[in-house]
């Protein structure tokens, strides 16, 4: 049968050539009301055409070899309704939905969006979507290619073959599209891309959601439904000012946190779970994660994307990823993606050389590559790679609820000469090294998140001067909310890894972040790329032995909390992990044994808590309102004194650091006003390693003028240490409401919280420091070396997670004997001496102990009437909502509490969604001491609980 089709046409079309293939298959009115269907059914021996309305056959002629078919149908119009009826060569027929015969999806008005660049979400209409037409499930491809000759959609749907589905250019925009009915989510694709120079290659989908586990590559049809339970946190957020609350981020790699006992990674769930919980109870504020977008290469960290749509598959599917952050909401903590728009990698099946030409990466190397990573650089003048970027920024921000993006290497977008020698770059059209479609973009960038995304920030990895970094474009700036202070971080470090000895010469390198911390919203960084490649670990760079390390990396961490500025720290730090880190294993958590590095966590997490609590920290970070040097010039004895405010003057905090491991005592320390200052944080203490000196709990000021302030404090400095006092005095008006407010939503409703509320409008100052115990240090009498023995109290192992699998609970060492002898950590140097370990206790003897106590002495009346869960919340550590639950278990009284095996407890609360962390020991010691009556013994128990740990009960 003869055919309107050119033979050349039908040739291309069999050969896997033509560009057009809509021109010939799928419907075509003819002028004589009739309509011709051509189909491709290369593998069948007779094909039919089904018309749905009338269920009436029309056979179709084979017009080519190659298996090209051909029915005219009288009667009908191009929209005509129809299927195939296919009989293969071993005579089964099947239904078969004509691809061809749908019409576009892409509008006139999508495709001059996406030309312009302002289609803020194409990730909508471009890649792979499963939805139905005129009743019809299928998937609906899109993909921009303009200097392609063919693109064909293959998977394992059509045996991967590119004839059988080529798709149709929408025209001069460049993008490509085709429906494939019955193609499903979980179907593997890639596109085949034929270019007009000869180039052919596989490539994966740019906007493709989900993509195979490396070293496999291809895409993944994904749908991203997913039933979302932020809700609350999600409308907080569009009316959070993140520049004026608290923002303690802990960098993270996945694959590297911890891993299964098997050596494997965590999947998001399991991370949604132990990682969610570990930095809940250390009082991180936010997770930031490493780039968790698709890459093929485990050793670049996620910083060579090869899926800019697609979460990595390492850990799971995109729903995953969704309970993930989900999870991180439910809990409080906010979560940053590390974004990478500086560069991508080469690999073949990405987006490199995608179309033939050099289309996402400028074709000139000397601005398109490179020259340190080995990578290219997207061309920012084109409209349709800005609008693929701006996209996939939005497409996290929305599609994934994430908070943040942190811009990777934004200093090698901003410069022309980023890392090259001259005659290797080309100027701008000024002649000079301004990146300016780049700047452009970025500032197109910040203006469409701020703009789209209320709430969110983003945050610039920036480390050179250019001025503006994070001020809004309307004034000149590139309009991120954040950049990374990379000067502090580097002066920090290299002063702390000098040799105290030589640190007074150096004393400006810690003076000099002053000098420029309000020209910027800067986070204080310290961040992976400090612990790799032979730097060594963060507690490594301190100088000095084994246990100044320790006490310099306190020291360290507690400066960084009290600057102004945010926070990062990544992941190990918090504990002094030893060795660099290293993305093909885990890390060290079986340090955690040895009370140094549970004294380091410890210390970590106290200095979150106090940094949440106190609004001095925080809430003026970026004005000289919220800092006030005291002494910024002592550099004979290399210490610093300074001051925070909040938004209320009379809210501040005095800190002081002594970077010497010499102790000063009567170190005078001028003050804004009098009173009694209480000693909030000292890292010198015992529970977090320390030698245990301080200024027994706080210290009277004296009217005696010093540094310019009419008071002063005459300070006990421990060595290597960070101490930090508070004024305390009444509250003012809105504070007093706040903390008022604060304990009402706590359940304040006991007799002792009661009596709280009352004094925070009344007490007098001494007695407010009694009252009002901040529980975030040791408060040590004074050098606890010179009391005697019996008023040493070394407070108990108290891990601040339920250690993860594989990590080993702090256990018992034996004490040092006098031939100097010590025990050992392996691979670190050795220790000259070792803090006191507590004598650990078993749940028999402890039990044994309670029995014998309640024994002694019975309980008076006035205990035992009072009423059930008023009784128990006498115990510290136990909220209402404990309370309740023991209640409810039947353990509703001080005798049964006391007799309670921590299995029993533990159930009781698991029961009610509760989780139990203190100790049996403490619950039932206290327990013991209120049914016999003994106050006194109960109040300083309770004192040295609240002042040495903080219980974790109502977590």
């Amino acid at each position: 049968m003869s055919s309107s089709v050119h033979p050349d046409a039908l040739r291309s079309l069999v050969e896997g050539t033509h560009g057009a293939p809509f021109e010939v298959l799928g419907p075509h009115a003819v002028a004589d009301g009739q309509v011709i269907i051509r189909a491709f059914q290369p593998r069948a021996s007779e094909v039919s055409v089904v018309i749905e309305a009338t269920g009436v056959w029309a056979a179709m002629t084979r017009i080519d070899d190659g298996g090209v078919w051909e029915v005219s149908v009288p009667g009908a119009d191009a929209g005509v309704r129809y299927h195939l009826a296919v009989k293969d060569y071993y005579g089964e027929t099947i239904t078969v939905q004509d691809p061809y015969r749908f019409p576009a999806q892409l509008t006139d008005f999508d495709r001059y969006l996406l030309a312009e660049g302002r289609h803020l979400y194409s990730y909508e209409k471009l890649g792979a979507h499963s939805q139905e037409i005129d009743g019809i499930a299928g998937v609906q491809f899109a993909v921009w290619a303009p200097n392609a000759r063919r693109v064909s959609v293959i998977g394992g749907f059509n045996g991967w073959n590119p004839v059988t589905h080529p798709m149709r250019n929408t025209g001069t925009s460049g993008f490509w599209e085709l429906f494939i009915p019955g193609v499903k989510a979980g179907d593997i694709y890639r596109y085949d891309v034929l270019a007009f120079n000869g180039y052919h290659m596989e490539k994966a989908d740019p906007y493709g959601f989900r993509t195979e586990v490396r070293p496999a590559n291809a895409s993944i049809v994904a749908d991203l439904e997913y039933q979302w339970s932020d809700g609350e946190w999600m409308q907080a957020r569009e009316k959070r000012n993140p520049l004026n609350a608290p923002m303690s981020i802990y960098e993270v790699h996945l694959g590297s946190w911890r891993r299964n006992e098997d050596g494997g990674w965590l999947n998001y769930r399991q991370l949604a779970h132990e990682l969610v919980a570990y930095c809940k109870e250390m009082g991180f504020t936010h997770i930031e994660l490493m780039p968790v977008l698709e890459h093929a290469l485990d050793a670049s960290w996620g910083y060579q994307v090869t899926g800019y749509y697609a979460v990595t598959s390492r850990y799971g599917s995109p729903q995953d990823f969704m309970y993930f952050v989900d999870q991180c909401h439910q809990h409080g903590i906010g979560v940053i993606l590390d974004w990478v728009p500086a560069h991508f990698p080469k690999d073949g099946h990405a987006l490199s050389y995608f179309d033939g030409t050099h289309l996402y990466e400028h074709a000139d190397p000397r601005q398109g590559e490179h020259p340190d990573w080995g990578t290219y650089i997207f061309n920012f003048g084109r409209n349709e790679v800005r609008n693929f970027l701006l996209s996939n920024a939005l497409f996290w921000l929305k599609v994934y609820h994430i908070d943040g993006l942190r811009v990777d290497a934004v200093s090698s977008m901003l410069y022309l000469d980023f890392s090259r020698k001259a005659g290797q770059w080309v100027p701008n059209k000024y002649g000079g090294n301004e990146n300016l479609e780049a700047i452009s973009f970025l500032r197109e960038f910040n203006e469409t998140i701020h703009g789209e995304c209320p709430g969110t920030y983003t945050i610039a990895e920036e480390s050179t001067s250019w001025a503006m970094v994070s001020r809004p474009v309307y004034i000149g700036g590139l309009g991120f909310s954040f950049k990374w202070n990379m000067g502090w971080m580097h002066d920090t470090l290299d002063y702390a890894a000098k040799d105290p000895i030589y640190r007074r010469y150096h004393h400006n390198k810690m003076t000099f972040s002053l000098l420029y911390a309000f020209n910027e919203n800067f986070i204080l960084s310290l961040s992976h790329d400090e612990v790799v490649h032979m730097k060594g670990s963060l507690i490594q760079k301190m100088a000095g032995d084994w246990q100044m390390k320790f006490a310099g990396l306190r020291l360290l961490l507690g400066y960084q909390m009290t600057h102004p500025g945010k926070k990062l720290n990544f992941m190990g730090a918090e504990f002094g992990q030893w060795r660099e880190w290293s993305e093909t294993r885990s890390l060290d958590w079986e340090l955690l044994k040895w009370t140094t590095h549970l004294g380091v966590q410890s210390w970590m997490r106290d200095l979150n808590a106090i940094y949440q609590k106190e609004a001095s920290l925080w809430e003026i970070d970026y004005s000289f309102e919220g800092f006030q040097w005291i002494e910024p010039n002592d550099a004979d004895n290399s210490v610093y004194s300074y001051l925070r405010f909040a938004d209320d003057a009379s809210d501040f905090l005095v800190v002081v650091c002594n970077f010497t491991p010499i102790k000063r005592e009567g170190y005078r320390l001028g003050v804004p006003e009098g009173g009694f200052y209480t000693e909030l944080l000292n890292s010198d203490s015992t529970f977090y390693g320390g030698s245990n000196l301080g200024n027994g709990g706080g210290l009277q000021a004296e009217m005696t003028p010093s540094h310019g302030f009419p008071a002063s404090l005459s300070v006990t400095l421990p060595p290597m240490s960070i101490v930090i006092f508070k004024p305390s005095r009444p509250l003012s008006g809105v504070r007093r409401s706040a903390e008022k407010a604060r304990l009402a939503a706590e359940g304040a409703a006991s007799a002792a919280e009661s009596a709280r509320a009352a004094e925070v409008a009344r007490v007098a100052p001494r007695d407010l420091a009694v009252a009002e115990p901040r529980g975030l240090a040791v408060p040590p009498p004074h050098d606890l070396s010179k009391q005697p023995p019996h008023e040493v109290v070394i407070p108990p192992p108290r891990a601040i997670m339920t250690p993860p699998p594989g990590a080993r609970s702090i256990q018992s060492q034996p004490k040092a004997k006098a031939t100097n002898k010590k025990a050992t950590q392996p691979g670190t140097p050795t220790l000259k001496s070792k803090p006191a370990t507590p004598k650990k206790v078993t749940p028999q003897q402890l039990e044994a102990a309670v029995k014998k106590s309640a024994k002694a002495k019975p309980a008076p009346k006035a205990a035992r009437a009072a009423a059930p869960a008023d009784d128990l919340k006498q115990v510290e550590g136990i909220g209402p909502k404990i309370a309740a639950a023991l209640v409810k278990a039947g353990i509703a009284s001080f005798e049964k509490l006391a007799k309670a095996s921590e299995a029993e407890l533990k159930q009781a609360l698991e029961q009610d969604g509760l989780r139990f962390a203190p100790s049996l020991g403490t619950w039932a010691e206290q327990a013991a001491l209120l049914a016999k009556g003994d106050t006194k013994k109960l109040r300083t128990l309770q004192a040295r609980l609240s002042g040495g740990r903080r219980t974790q009960a109502n977590s």
